[in-house]
């Protein structure tokens, strides 16, 4: 009570008074004590509790996009597994069988590439170590991955079946893997070629899209003269220009596009140390001449003629590097000038110089005219040691930097006459995102998976090819979230080439099929299919994993009484390992008991990165072996930025850590983290918005504390039924009915942030400055059997099984703190529990309209107390008994027909329609509306505080009326 309680003449009756009472603490301890609500969870084996009571339930399947099995959790994969966990919490809660296996990508070169790491330190060779031996290296390192990983993982408050997650190298999986694959082989999808690909020289494999990242790299640039063969063009020279000169001596072509504007173009002064010389004639596109003579340091120059696109076509063109010393004839053949839609005139010459075993642009042109391949560079981005004048030169170096082989190129050009200019240009390159070097187009022998060949394998309903089978279920059997995803990956799939399959790695799955010798890679029978063949390979993975196809004699075994082991070669290369997560769907949803009845995922959900990575790769694998996509929803969300924007890195110091995060303020901060960003975007994190997401929690807090504390001894006896009600109750559960639907939608469409705003809003706004300041006085001083408090607790007993469920899905440790502080058990949980039903009849407009003209007065009275309060003419609003001018009859009607000065918190109160006077205090945006302050007449109560004239007139001394009977 106040400090002149211990005045003689003033009796205590705060020992009558109704005062919340909690054993909930205000200081929530989230760091020290959310490992014991996990250590209750698995105690009480919530997770299977509920997928026993869950049957009978229509299923809701999130598959887990493996992450990869090397290294501590960053603040993206929190993001991730934390969004997934409100996923499958809040479906589990509003009435399916929410089922959530997570698991791990085992494989790959990341992995292998840190054993190879340890290898070198230790002075180890690792291509002299026995590859079986090398392999259970690697799974050993992905075991120890694995279970840090699922311990951080469990620790962010994630549900699932951590006790049985999915492992890509599990037998069971890796014999699916191989399954799937040699569906590719039955099925006609599989072919070996020999194309560029993206290379990694430092890593000696080839890279998919989705294992490339783009950075800033400083390359070489130059502008090469390509002379005509015989007095063609008068014997002006075609010039290109290129940032890889190392692909200068692979040179085959040189394309041209007919719908571009070409010029001859005579140089009349140069500088003094340009290559060009007064009188040369060069020919160039228009629009880039001045570009190309600037670089080439000429001073002077004119348009001599036009050049038609009739004389380009079919002109054969002079390797620069023809007849030059040492050269033994290499490059003694004719380049010719070909037409390609590819050659712009936005930057360069207009001429493209074409190396068909490097770029995809020049492989395709090659491939129509039939162009030869070369094979001039090794595996590790040198070039092959027989080559004249660059043999053995290293175009990337072992540690990837920039070898000589682009120097040794451009000096040659100079020597042979070719060089026009030289510079250097800082662009956008591909970069290996595991060594972080740069990486080159390669043309090697690879296994690829045929995107546009039509499969005979029954499964046509949405096309015959991989890539219209994808795209029919991109726009026909997919919800994408949010729907710019469908054009991103629609784009991707619509242009994509064949599918890199093999890797030529040691940890992986291998592809497993066997080649017959001495035959061309485009006969019929090169590949051996044969279904028994395939089952024994199946058998053995399940029995011994993907080791047992490195063992001694493992070849002949399968091939036994099938075919001559020496008539065929066992291929070593591995699958790229995006096809092992792209096939997660055949080992998890359709072959679990915990899976999915038709095989397909009610949703999938990553960075916005996967459309080009596991979005994709599961797309077009399941669209080869399945016939469609195997998910029905896709969801995507940005990347984590530091406070300023940033992009995270450890060079800059501005990480932030998961784990650090959970042991300074607890996992659900980091949960209501999550929930207050819009994750569609990229999400900023650092200290100080972690500071205002703590802030927010302790406001939750406070209101569920608060509601805790109301509750005490509460028993079904007290409740009333709405209809029994006074108006102020039927309007929270008003309120509540649209709660429910908004809630219930929020969660549906995956809008974690509108829904957390919707709730945060309701308790600060609706509640703690609304109801629960007006209904105080009722619950503290009422009777304990007064309609009104009886009604007030029946309504703080409904919104605090609402709230506490609503909110359970994004703060489990803290809803469960609450649920246990009032309904203590060894047993139950929070999460055992579903959203209640809410009736639909607790909606009511008109009162929420006649409610909403209350509120609306309501704030123009507290706001003219306040400016009392602040200049110290009073202390609480009880003292006040303002006078409230109203103007809108509807609106005066409605707040007589209420105790509006309980609804103000003062202890009177008097409206009229009166004009309002000058003095009046007023709010702008709420016209017709003025308060004059008045002081309240009488004594002070010294049970409730109101002062009322009537105190002291009673049996107990110093009470006013109401707190009299409750006495009495």
């Amino acid at each position: 009570m106040s400090a002149n309680d211990s005045r003689p003449d003033v009796t205590d009756y705060r020992e009558t008074v109704f005062l919340p009472q909690t054993d909930f603490p205000m200081r929530a301890g989230l760091p020290l004590r959310e490992p014991e609500w996990l250590a209750r969870w698995a105690r009480i084996g919530i997770y299977d509790r509920l997928r026993e009571r869950s049957g009978g339930r229509a299923p809701f399947i999130l598959h887990d996009g493996p992450p990869y099995a090397n290294g501590n959790l960053h603040i993206g994969h929190a993001l991730n597994k934390v969004l997934k966990d409100f996923i499958t919490r809040s479906q589990q809660m509003m009435g399916r069988d929410a089922r959530y296996v997570p698991g791990w990508d085992c494989h790959g070169l990341p992995i292998e590439w840190k054993i190879e790491e340890q290898y070198r330190q230790k002075g180890q060779d690792k291509d002299a170590v026995d590859v079986v031996e090398f392999r259970q290296e690697c799974r050993r390192f992905a075991e120890h991955w694995v279970d840090v990983q699922r311990d951080e993982f469990k620790r962010l408050g994630v549900t699932g079946k951590w006790d049985d997650p999915y492992l890509t190298m599990d037998f069971h999986a890796e014999a699916v893997i191989a399954a799937e694959f040699m569906k590719l082989v039955m099925n006609g999808s599989l072919y070996q070629g020999s194309k560029p690909v993206m290379w990694s020289p430092v890593e000696k494999t080839a890279l998919a899209e989705a294992e490339v990242e783009y950075k800033d790299h400083t390359s070489h640039t130059i502008w090469v003269r390509f002379r005509p063969v015989g007095d063609a063009l008068g014997g002006a020279s075609v010039v290109i220009w290129t940032t890889t000169p190392w692909t200068i001596p692979q040179n085959r072509a040189v394309a041209f596009n007919p719908g571009i504007a070409y010029g001859l173009y005579e140089v009349e002064a140069a500088a003094e140390n340009a290559t060009a010389t007064p009188g040369e004639r060069l020919v160039l596109a228009d629009a880039l001449a001045e570009s190309v003579m600037v670089a080439a340091k000429v001073e002077g120059y004119r348009r001599v003629a036009d050049v038609p696109a009739a004389d380009l076509e079919g002109l054969l063109l002079a390797h620069p590097f023809r007849g030059v010393e040492g050269a033994d004839g290499e490059w003694d053949y004719d380049v010719p000038m070909l037409p390609g839609d590819h050659v712009t005139d936005e930057a360069g010459t207009g001429f493209v110089h074409t190396a068909p075993s490097h770029g995809d642009d020049d492989y395709q042109l090659g491939l129509k005219h039939g162009l030869p391949m070369t094979y001039n560079v090794e595996p590790d981005g040198s070039y092959r040691a027989n080559l004249p004048i660059f043999g053995g030169e290293a175009i990337i170096q072992p540690d990837g930097k920039d070898g000589p082989g682009n120097v040794s190129v451009i000096k040659q050009l100079a020597y042979a006459g070719a060089l026009l200019a030289k510079g250097k240009v800082k662009h956008s390159y591909p970069h290996s995102w595991r060594s972080k070097a740069p990486l080159i187009y390669r043309n090697t022998p690879q296994w690829f998976a045929a995107i546009d060949k039509p499969l005979a394998d029954g499964m046509g309903e949405y096309g015959d090819t991989i890539r219209a089978r994808a795209l029919a279920s991109i726009d026909r059997l997919v919800r994408w979230t949010p729907q710019s995803g469908r054009n991103r990956i629609h784009s991707m799939v619509e242009n994509r080439p064949d599918w890199v399959l093999s890797r030529q790695r040691a940890w992986g799955v291998p592809l497993t099929c066997f080649v017959r010798r001495g035959v061309k890679p485009d006969a019929a029978d090169y590949l051996l299919r044969d279904q028994r063949v395939n089952d024994r390979i199946i058998a053995a993975f399940e029995r011994d994993g993907a080791d047992s196809w490195y063992r001694d004699g493992f070849k002949a075994q399968m091939l036994d009484g099938v075919a001559n082991p020496e008539d065929y070669e066992q291929v070593m290369d591995v699958l790229d390992v995006w096809f092992d997560s792209g096939s997660t769907h055949a080992f998890v949803l359709r072959d679990r008991a915990d899976g999915s009845p038709d095989g397909i995922a009610d949703l999938y959900l990553e960075g916005t990165d996967q459309h080009r990575g596991w979005f994709q790769s599961s797309l077009l694998q399941a669209s080869a072996t399945k016939g469609r996509a195997p998910y029905k929803g896709v969801l995507t969300h940005g990347f984590t930025l530091d406070e300023k924007g940033m992009k995270m890195s450890k060079s800059l110091g501005n990480t932030i850590v998961p784990a650090k995060v959970v042991e300074q303020y607890g996992a659900d901060i980091l949960r209501l983290w999550v929930a207050q960003v819009d994750y569609s975007a990229d999400s900023r994190i650092g200290p100080e918005i972690l500071k205002g997401v703590a802030d927010s929690y302790r406001r939750l807090r406070n209101t569920l504390r608060f509601m805790l504390g109301s509750l005490a001894g509460f028993d079904e006896a007290e409740k009333l039924a709405p209809d029994q009600m006074p108006e102020l109750e039927q309007w929270v559960l008003h309120r509540l009915a649209q709660l429910d639907h908004a809630v219930r939608k929020g969660y549906d469409a995956y809008d974690f942030q509108g829904l957390f705003q919707t709730l945060f809003q309701f308790c600060t706004v609706d509640l703690s400055a609304f109801y629960f300041d007006i209904r105080k006085d009722a619950l503290y001083c009422d009777a304990s059997d007064s309609l009104r408090r009886r009604a007030a607790r029946t309504v703080l007993d409904i919104l605090f099984h609402r709230l506490v469920t609503w909110l359970a899905p994004i703060l489990p440790f803290t809803t469960e703190d609450v649920w246990l502080s009032r309904f203590p058990s060894e047993s139950d949980s929070v999460h055992l529990h579903d959203f209640p039903a809410t009736p639909a009849d607790w909606l009511n407009e008109p009162l929420a309209v006649k409610w909403d003209h209350i509120r609306r007065a309501r704030r123009v009275v507290t706001a003219a107390l306040e400016v009392k309060r602040t200049d110290k003419t009073i202390g609480a609003s009880l003292e006040a008994a303002p006078v409230v001018h109203v103007e809108e009859p509807e609106m005066l009607a409605a707040l007589k027909s209420v105790e509006f000065a309980d609804i103000c918190i003062t202890s009177d109160l008097s409206l009229t329609a009166d004009p309002t006077p000058a003095e009046a205090f007023r709010l702008s945006e709420l016209p017709g509306l003025g308060v004059v302050f008045e002081l309240a007449e009488g004594e002070k109560c010294q049970r409730c505080w109101k002062i009322l004239p009537d105190v002291g007139s009673h049996a107990h001394p110093g009470v006013c009326g109401r707190c009299d009977q409750v006495l009495s």
